[in-house]
């Protein structure tokens, strides 16, 4: 067993396809991916379940000639020559009989008369005013399903509708493929349960629920066990134990190259190593092995590296052992909204947001890091970067394979610029609205919102951008910036902007002098930002040059992402809102008011899609719930301050 200097196994790049074509042959040698065998289930415990074999009707539904209206048996020969001008007595009951919806129909007669159109003349006698063919309102013996005919074939997937025929047909047990076992072992000795609260250096242990929410969706039995520390031993014992439990294993980091990292060297002690390292961005650092003859496979431990890596490598081996074809999501072409680089030699799975912005459907990139599980939350598709190219140029198309309903896009309101926790706000108030209007924002900053516009990427951008000449907001920069588009602007909301500082303020910050401190380290936002405009525009009047501050050139993207940093340590102060100060039970020094707008184009500005956002904001609810979170005025909120470009 390899000890801590040894770098023995480093990692590979063997392309996608190839790893996949590999670790299937090196499967199929080992009769690592045979069928689960059948088990029998009863019908109303089924559902979801992947038929084993075929399920033939054991009677016929209807099991009688069954009437299919209130009215009257008669025998069809009998109404010959009924109609309206010359109306046929029928007597009770040698020639008609009366019959409810579902009841048989009596021997010797073959249709039904709707009670409607009978007239009753007394108790023993009835009136037809039009005859009946053969079998009319009657549902015949086996009309829905015929005894020992094929209900359902193997290997599908047995859904509501299949589960009420199966019962119909009196099917009451169902052969079905015993769900793939599928052990998660987490390793590391950082990892603690979710609710314990971790100090620095620990890490919450959450793929392993993530991992089984997925597997239990593609039909597997998932099992989290318990977290193994970085001990080889520990982890050999671990897996080999698993191995010969469970149909499938996965180990949950440990599978990179590190001096803690032991998964690849386990793996090929106890049996075969057939890939480790495969060219694919998040999830590089895989491990695919048999032991036991299983497939036993080292996901990363970073959280989106690991979905991706399962959904590449794990759910192809569920899907063959239950003896279904393996599935993928569907897939549509949308309109990139930023340059992305990618590196050359690897496939990236770059999480997007989708939305319908006129004629196109837009994908905004979410954060690329393999560590934030939120841009799994918030993903509604992933696009392939393919690994021959070095990303993908705004503007330019890309496949986008859906983790969402496309229906769901369309009736998304995409807005890309500036961040405001109004805006989250925004998203959860329509997130739960009767008119399935949805949110979805993109913090690129005051003036890459405006851009976005001009592009036709966006239906709503959040600016807050000052004209030091004219002290008016937002106006000279949408004249410049949004190519002659016609928006309307419509005011959020007034905010303070302020320094955040820890509880107490220990370096007694008061004013942006103050940040030109050596000991005093600053986090700030990123170029473009509304915020960041205003710090460079505030420190040219003061005469305070940026070299002079500590943290200057270090860039966030959020509000709350600056307040995260003051409130971990890593920096003394950020210029932010209120809010966000809060969040983070952080001091706030109030030093400029300022006012934030949403620019939206006149295209959308009354359409069906907005029209729910904009009564949102204009809501006095709404308007109170923002006031409570100190730091804003509402005064004119949602009001229209004008109509600004387009044909003059």
């Amino acid at each position: 067993m390899p000890h801590r200097h040894s770098r023995r196994y480093y990692l590979q790049d063997i392309p996608l396809d190839e790893a996949l074509q590999k670790y299937r042959r090196a499967m199929d040698d080992a009769g690592a991916m045979e069928r689960t065998d059948a088990e029998s289930v009863p019908v109303q415990d089924a559902l979801g379940r992947i038929t084993a074999l075929p399920v033939w009707a054991r009677r016929s539904s209807p099991h009688y000639d069954a009437a299919a209206m209130d009215g009257v048996a008669v025998r069809s020969a009998d109404t010959v020559g009924a109609s309206e001008v010359s109306p046929l007595p029928l007597s009770i009951p040698r020639s008609a009989r009366w019959v409810d919806t579902g009841d048989p129909v009596p021997d010797g007669f073959d249709a039904v008369i709707m009670v409607e159109v009978v007239t009753e003349l007394d108790d023993s006698t009835i009136e037809i005013r039009a005859s009946v063919p053969p079998y009319s309102h009657v549902r015949p013996l086996g009309e829905d399903i015929v005894a020992s005919e094929l209900l359902l074939p193997e290997s599908h997937r047995l859904r509501p509708a299949d589960l009420g025929a199966c019962a119909a047909a009196g099917v009451i047990d169902l052969a079905v493929r015993r769900k793939p076992t599928v052990a998660i072992v987490p390793t590391g000795s950082e990892l603690v349960a979710p609710e314990r609260e971790p100090a620095p250096g620990e890490i919450v242990e959450f793929n392993s629920l993530t991992l089984a929410g997925m597997l239990t969706e593609w039909g597997a039995a998932p099992v989290r066990l318990s977290p193994i520390p970085d001990d080889p031993a520990l982890l050999k014992a671990a897996m080999l134990d698993a191995a010969r439990r469970f149909d499938v294993v996965l180990i949950n980091a440990g599978s990179s190259a590190g001096a803690e990292d032991y998964t690849a060297a386990t793996i090929e002690e106890l049996g075969e190593l057939v890939a480790h390292g495969v060219a694919i961005r998040p999830g590089h650092p895989i491990a695919l092995g048999i032991v036991e003859g299983k497939p036993v496979i080292g996901i990363p431990g970073y959280p989106v590296s690991a979905a991706v890596a399962c959904e590449l490598f794990v759910q192809p081996i569920v899907e063959a052992m239950l003896g279904r074809r393996a599935s993928a999501n569907p897939s549509v072409t949308a309109t990139v909204t930023r340059r992305i680089q990618s590196p050359m030699g690897e496939d990236e799975f770059l999480r997007v947001r989708l939305g319908q912005v006129g004629v196109r459907l837009v994908a905004t990139p979410l954060q690329r890091g393999a560590g934030v599980i939120t841009s799994l939350v918030r993903a509604d598709g992933i696009a392939l970067i393919p690994r021959m190219s070095e990303g993908i140029e705004a503007g330019s198309e890309v496949s986008v394979r859906l983790l969402k309903p496309i229906e769901d896009t369309r009736r998304t309101i995409v807005a890309i610029g500036s961040h405001d926790l109004i805006l989250d706000l925004m998203a959860s108030k329509l997130g739960g609205d009767a008119n399935g209007v949805s949110l979805s924002s993109a913090n690129v900053g005051s003036l890459g919102g405006l851009l976005a516009i001009r592009r036709g990427e966006a239906h709503v951008a959040g600016a807050h951008l000052l004209d030091e000449k004219t002290g008016e907001y937002n106006v000279s920069y949408i004249e410049r910036y949004a190519g002659g588009k016609e928006v309307a602007l419509v005011n959020l909301a007034g905010r303070s902007q302020g320094l955040m500082v820890a509880p107490g303020n220990p370096l007694a910050v008061r004013s942006l002098s103050d940040l030109a401190r050596g000991e005093v380290r600053f986090a700030n936002r990123q170029r473009g930002s509304g915020t960041r405009m205003l710090l460079d525009y505030r420190l040219r009047e003061e005469g305070i040059s940026p070299d002079a501050i500590r943290g200057y050139e270090r860039e966030d993207y959020t509000h709350l992402a600056v307040a995260a940093a003051v409130e971990g340590g890593r920096a003394d102060a950020a210029l932010g809102i209120l809010p966000a100060a809060r969040a983070f039970g952080l001091d706030f020094i109030a030093l400029f008011d300022e006012r934030y707008d949403l620019v939206i184009p006149m295209e959308f500005y009354e359409s069906d899609l907005l029209r729910p956002a904009l009564e949102l904001i204009r809501s006095d609810d709404f308007q109170r719930e923002v006031e409570s979170l100190g730091g804003y005025s509402v005064s004119e909120m949602g009001r229209l301050m004008g109509v600004i470009g387009g044909a003059s």
